[in-house]
């Protein structure tokens, strides 16, 4: 029987651990193989095709397959696509952002990430565009760096609020991250805003996903009729950044993090809260960033 409920936050076992990180790693690696694919005449449909392949490849199976009777094997949300795109024919063209969201199902396990890429590279990006993605990251890597035991779960949708609304940027309250294991979606809900009320206090072994989508403008989404899709209101751009983490003595660790052979995209490079790859605060976890992250300077 799966483990894990609507309620109760549930506490990892060594063993789920060690199977999280092994879904947590399928994941990275299916994302930074879409991420490669984000070109100007690309089809999110070619993508999607590549995400299939690729997660069979590592024997795992693509969680977003029929959830609910979604139609592919990941969610591609371009330019004011909040979340949950639809992949489909139209190519990417310079300038377009693109969130590849990613959650494979290995062993009994789901692992859950997201990324944004520019089509183009930076210089096709507006400085708008590129101001909505470094306030996305900063705030989600600010929000991830105060998680660990005894820190209420309220803290993680404060501190997103606090960072972006005096950037004039607004934060999705329609649709939050959520605790991940053996189920795709459970306990804990995470709110990327302010809730003025105590929430469940974090703990070792609990492992969820924290997934801000940060927008230009509107944050209300405008629904397709697709049951999927969800887009602005007013056609501004969104962004949105996701790992998995786990919670650990000293801190905590994302299982979905980046590789020896992951790209360092600009907003890593530039960020105002830690430069670089961000694995988590946990002594392991820091000092696997230094070293890829020195690697990555010496490779230059």
């Amino acid at each position: 029987k799966k483990r894990g409920s609507t309620y109760d936050i549930e506490i990892k076992t060594p063993e789920d651990i060690l199977k999280m990180r092994a879904a947590g790693k399928a994941a990275r690696e299916v994302l930074d193989l879409a991420g490669q694919l984000a070109k100007a005449g690309v089809t999110t449909d070619e993508i999607d095709a590549a995400v299939h392949a690729a997660s069979v490849e590592r024997g795992a199976y693509p969680s977003p397959l029929n959830y609910r009777k979604f139609p592919k094997s990941c969610c591609t949300s371009v330019n004011e696509v909040i979340c949950h795109g639809i992949p489909d024919m139209r190519p990417l063209e310079d300038g377009d952002i693109v969130n590849i969201d990613i959650t494979v199902y290995l062993d009994g396990y789901h692992g859950d990430c997201s990324e944004m890429f520019v089509v183009g590279g930076p210089e096709a990006l507006d400085e708008k565009g590129r101001n909505l993605i470094q306030t996305t990251y900063d705030c989600w890597v600010k929000s991830m760096e105060l998680v660990k035991p005894g820190v209420n779960y309220n803290v993680i949708g404060k501190t997103i609020q606090d960072h972006i609304t005096p950037k004039g940027f607004s934060t999705v309250r329609a649709f939050c991250g959520h605790g991940i294991g053996q189920v795709f979606h459970t306990a804990p809900n995470i709110y990327h805003y302010t809730v003025n009320q105590p929430l469940d206090e974090i703990k070792v072994g609990h492992v969820f996903t924290i997934e801000p989508m940060i927008c230009e403008g509107l944050a209300d989404p405008y629904m397709w009729k697709d049951d999927w899709t969800a887009t602005t209101a007013d056609g501004g751009r969104s962004a949105q950044f996701e790992h998995t983490l786990l919670v650990t003595e000293d801190g905590v660790e994302a299982l979905t993090g980046k590789l020896e052979n992951s790209p360092l995209q600009f907003w890593e490079e530039d960020s105002a809260i830690r430069k670089g790859i961000w694995l988590g605060t946990s002594g392991n976890a820091r000092e696997k960033a230094e070293e890829l992250n020195n690697n990555k300077v010496e490779t230059k």
